[in-house]
């Protein structure tokens, strides 16, 4: 998916109007951010209650999930500066893994984007298991949306609380995907999740009338295309190598096993 042309300008009718993904796109900076007036109206959809969406260990459960590399690694598209990249952002970077790990994955992602949620349904949980959860590698995602549910969507995961709670429902967020990104009523869709990860439907609305968070997540947005390029999600750095699309388990495990 390529970065849309148009900037984000959020009224409260289009905040969560359904935006599709493109793969091909002309591409520049979304360059403001309007307030998402009447947000608040659409935060009272009523919803039926639903079963607790699987974690990530249950999806995963005890089954091994050791991926081979690919006998040769995808080649970079380019490449960032590495202290750049870790520099403190609009945000707090979210890290999965051991902080001091030896090879930093920074994916660029946006909440609507289905090659990103093919790389999180596919790729990641190998990954995970054979590189983050063994001290080999760190990720970290950043927020890079490319239309206004995209951006309710990062703005809920935020809201959560916490860190463990924000990447439990960023997982869950693109595991159920098809059921909110597409969705008539994507409020009563996200609704109905948020309540699931615990969040009232006061909250839900407060959380979408932030205007502070909002500005902060299209800033980041805007920082990863000026500073470093992204105009695709989804757009890997590791360890400063950058390399754009959904990579297979094979291809980031070689990535991975070619920084280490």
């Amino acid at each position: 998916m390529t970065l849309p042309r148009a900037a984000l300008l959020l009224s409260g009718a289009c905040l969560l109007a359904f935006a599709g993904c493109t793969d091909e796109v002309d591409s520049a900076a979304a360059d403001a951010v309007a307030a998402p007036q009447g947000v608040v109206q659409m935060a009272q959809a009523e919803t039926a209650p639903a079963e607790a969406p699987a974690t990530p260990e249950a999806t995963t459960g005890a089954a091994t999930l050791a991926v081979t590399p690919a006998a040769e690694a995808p080649a970079a598209s380019g490449s960032a500066d590495v202290e750049a990249l870790m520099e403190e952002g609009p945000l707090p970077d979210v890290i999965i893994g051991d902080a001091n790990a030896p090879v930093t994955i920074i994916e660029y992602a946006s909440m609507t984007c289905s090659h990103c949620a093919d790389f999180h349904a596919n790729a990641y949980p190998a990954i995970k298991q054979q590189y983050i959860d063994t001290g080999k590698a760190k990720l970290i995602l950043r927020e890079f949306p490319f239309d206004p549910r995209a951006l309710a969507a990062f703005m809920l995961a935020r809201c959560t609380g916490d860190d463990a709670r924000r990447t439990a429902m960023v997982d869950v967020l693109f595991d159920q995907q098809g059921e909110w990104a597409r969705a008539e009523n994507a409020s009563a869709a996200l609704l109905n999740i948020a309540k699931l990860a615990g969040m009232s439907q006061d909250e839900f609305t407060t959380c979408l009338n932030d205007k502070e968070l909002q500005e902060k997540i299209v800033e980041t947005q805007q920082r990863g295309q000026a500073e470093f390029g992204v105009e695709a999600t989804p757009t890997f750095f590791v360890n400063g190598d950058k390399y754009s699309g959904s990579l297979s388990p094979e291809q980031m495990a070689a990535v991975i096993e070619a920084h280490l």
